[in-house]
């Protein structure tokens, strides 16, 4: 069953991770999908490849997330090219890590202008475009609802931003039967976050967290992401759903 058949979406960050695995499971849904990348060219290609072969148009673009030009153009840029847009992820993020007093004006600048102000533009310009039945499916975390360790302030602070930006825009949106929801992954296994201890000092303590006690794969949050970009989810819009191992229960 090909829950996104005739669908087109955009995916921001696509290249890696959950964005990677979004798009493939898209792909195999019947979904067109164009993905953004800024550096990893190579990676982007190799799931562009593993998407036509899912007999769907895939693209992917270079795009800068700190670009206000880069996000105002992505989605007019998607309908040209496509003829329309059905979906929108909002996966594009970074991590600074460090304690308050160590944080600079750039790190603040730097994580509003990819973690907030990107999801503001293209939702922005999304918004304009989406049809009856569309989506917007906003990738915060789960820090952003409750922080367990020092060092995060910043992400956390995005990251809660970006809850209280898709409940607003559910509001504004639901007239046009748009939905808008958020989805708050704990920790999974990507190359941001590896669940290898050797590689990742943290990644003990973050297993433990969590009541499953392991990391999601990054196919368990496209799994649910797909979820909320189909049909399946008609009657959902405004929600957080913590798709986190049980590390906010």
């Amino acid at each position: 069953m090909n829950l996104l058949s005739n669908k087109t979406a955009i995916i921001t960050g696509g290249s890696r991770g959950i964005g990677a695995a979004t798009a493939r499971r898209f792909a195999e849904n019947g979904a067109d999908v164009i993905i953004t990348y800024l550096n990893s060219k190579e990676a982007a290609e190799k799931v562009v490849t593993y998407c036509r072969k899912q007999d769907v148009q895939a693209e992917a673009w270079q795009v800068d997330a700190g670009s206000r030009e880069d996000m105002r153009n992505l989605v007019s840029r998607a309908v040209d090219a496509f003829g329309k847009l059905d979906i929108l992820v909002n996966g594009v993020g970074i991590f600074l890590m460090d304690a308050i007093e160590k944080t600079t004006d750039e790190d603040f600048e730097e994580t509003v202008n990819i973690n907030i102000r990107s999801v503001y533009l293209t939702s922005r310009e999304a918004a304009k475009v989406l049809p009856k039945g569309g989506r917007i499916i906003n990738i915060g975390s789960h820090l952003g609802e409750r922080v367990k360790m020092a060092g995060i302030p910043l992400y956390a602070l995005s990251k809660a931003a970006v809850v209280g930006f898709t409940r607003a825009l559910a509001h504004d949106l639901g007239p046009k039967e748009i939905s808008v929801n958020c989805v708050q992954p704990g920790p999974t296994n990507t190359d941001m976050n590896p669940a290898d201890p050797d590689e990742n000092p943290t990644a003990n303590a973050q297993k433990s967290g969590t009541v499953l006690e392991r990391y999601a794969k990054p196919e368990e949050l496209a799994d649910s992401i797909t979820f909320l970009a189909s049909s399946q989810s008609s009657y959902i819009s405004g929600a957080i759903i913590n798709v986190d191992g049980g590390a906010n229960a």
